[in-house]
């Protein structure tokens, strides 16, 4: 079976066709064709959820190695059908060929970085362990899993940012229910079609991953279901704010939320400049602006502002925009119109209050009216924190606009950097290694770049932000360690108790023998 077409809903061990087109995905840089249909239904979720927490019982009781096989059979099929996933990425949400292609090589990648054991893998943090308390008693601690998950997944990384979530909680013993997002329901349908084969294959009981297609009310009814125990989520910070109010009055159910950016790239007179405006472009306009860890904010010494804002303009007109499949494309459509009509939006209220356009950000026409910009660059005065007021306010723009300010110093391009109520990514370019150290200490994020781009990340390192852009539960190595929970226990294997002061205690109140 295709994840194209009509499209399905898993609950419990069983697809369930979704009749009808109540939901469509087209793609982007083709929009008069469609990719995925079918009408969503909201009572699927009540249905996933009791299918997950019937399982959840025996999954986790089948270990952590045997589950690891799962992964492992999951792992095989992705690495091996890799291209099938990418083609879909590429056609459902506009990737180019070789950006699709990376994402899909990823699932396999993280199966392997989960599973990983050895001395700064994941594993080993949430490894059991026992150690003496005194000559009769022993501590011990063991991890346990929450129990039923629900994943959201978003559109711009739709198979493995959801991935992220989904391998490490079965790994670690909880059972899953999965949206994706609306935006990408045929890769959604793709990656749990995968994980169900894996399942079936190794004899899991049905009802460990279930799917759930649709918008906002079925997300809704499922974040805020009465009968799950975690949210792992990756969205935007005005949808995991709903999550929080959502879920206000439980505190005992984790929210691991990996949310929004506005990130700043910093250059100095020393670096090596090729490199900095090579980077910054590519972290830019990359995935037509549409990661989280994008650049949407360049702070330029003015000692070498006047080159490096001439190479940006140079490098940013230079970028070749056309369709997905083509070869040599750097940058593809953005996921709709809404989202080009949002970037454009921006980019005039920017202008109006001051910032000056050095490449202008617009429509490109194309044969089939598909969703593409040509990447754009302001200048404006500096980053401030308000959220409206200037050209250079805290504004989070999910597409290709990269803003560029001038400082004169380390310490004002530092506080530039943290004028954000985001924190998730950061760079800074330049050889002086006690510079890099400085800003390295001094900003505010959860992910901090030397003489690299914000956009791109390591599988064996934490991954997420402060702020709007994270609630300190990191993605990437240790997603792993919000999919479980310690348990803590003391044993005591000597005789009798001590009385604390105030107590008393006679044998013969028990009556008869005091054992």
């Amino acid at each position: 079976m295709t994840a194209t077409g009509q499209g399905a809903d898993l609950i419990a061990g069983a697809w369930v066709p979704l009749q009808g087109e109540g939901l469509v995905s087209h793609e982007p840089a083709r929009p008069a064709r469609r990719v995925w249909w079918g009408t969503p239904q909201v009572s699927h979720v009540d249905r996933g959820v009791r299918g997950a927490r019937s399982a959840q019982r025996a999954w986790e009781a089948w270990g952590q190695a045997r589950r690891g096989e799962v992964l492992r059979r999951f792992a095989e099929i992705a690495a091996g059908r890799a291209g099938e996933m990418a083609s879909l990425i590429s056609r459902e949400v506009g990737k180019p060929a070789w950006d699709a292609r990376a994402e899909a090589d990823l699932l396999a990648v993280k199966v392997q970085a989960t599973l990983d054991a050895s001395e700064h893998g994941p594993l080993t943090r949430v490894r059991g362990f026992s150690l003496p308390l005194g000559p009769t008693r022993q501590g011990r601690c063991e991890f346990r899993a929450h129990g039923v998950a629900a994943v959201v997944g978003p559109f711009n990384f739709p198979a493995h940012l959801p991935n992220g979530h989904i391998v490490p909680a079965l790994l670690m013993g909880n059972t899953v229910v999965f949206k994706p997002s609306d935006k990408a329901p045929a890769t959604g349908e793709l990656l749990a079609r995968w994980f169900d084969e894996a399942l079936r294959a190794e004899g899991a009981p049905p009802g460990v991953l279930n799917l759930v297609q649709g918008g906002a009310e079925v997300a809704s009814a499922l974040v805020g279901h009465t009968d799950i125990d975690a949210v792992l989520f990756t969205g935007s910070w005005p949808v995991g704010r709903r999550i929080i109010e959502a879920n206000l009055d439980r505190p005992g159910r984790l929210l691991a939320l990996e949310m929004g950016g506005n990130s700043a790239a910093v250059i100095m007179p020393s670096a090596d400049l090729p490199q900095a405006v090579i980077e910054c472009v590519r972290a830019a306009f990359v995935t037509a602006g549409q990661r989280c860890t994008c650049t949407r904010r360049i702070i330029l010494h003015h000692d070498v502002a006047p080159r490096v804002l001439a190479a940006l303009r140079q490098a940013a007109m230079s970028i070749r925009v056309g369709m997905p499949d083509e070869d040599g494309v750097f940058m593809g459509p953005l996921i709709s119109d809404s989202a080009c009509d949002a970037v454009l939006l921006a980019q005039r209220e920017f202008e109006s209050r001051g910032g000056r356009v050095l490449v202008r950000c617009e429509r490109v026409a194309s044969a089939e009216n598909g969703h593409f910009l040509r990447p754009g660059v302001m200048q404006v005065d500096r980053f401030s924190p308000d959220a409206d007021a200037s050209a250079g306010c805290d504004r989070e723009v999910f597409g290709p606009l990269v803003r560029v300010a001038v400082t004169d110093s380390l310490d004002d391009a530092i506080a530039q950097a943290n004028a954000s109520a985001f924190g998730l990514a950061a760079a800074i370019f330049t050889r002086d290694a006690g510079d890099a150290e400085r800003f390295c200490a001094g900003v505010r994020a959860g992910c901090i770049n030397v003489n690299a781009g914000t956009a791109g990340a390591s599988g064996k390192l934490p991954f997420g932000g402060l702020g709007l852009s994270g609630n300190h539960r990191p993605a990437g190595a240790f997603s792993v360690d919000y999919c479980a929970y310690p348990v803590a226990g003391i044993i005591e294997r000597g005789e009798g108790a001590s009385l604390s002061p105030g107590m008393l205690f006679d044998p013969a109140w028990l009556g008869g023998a005091s054992h």
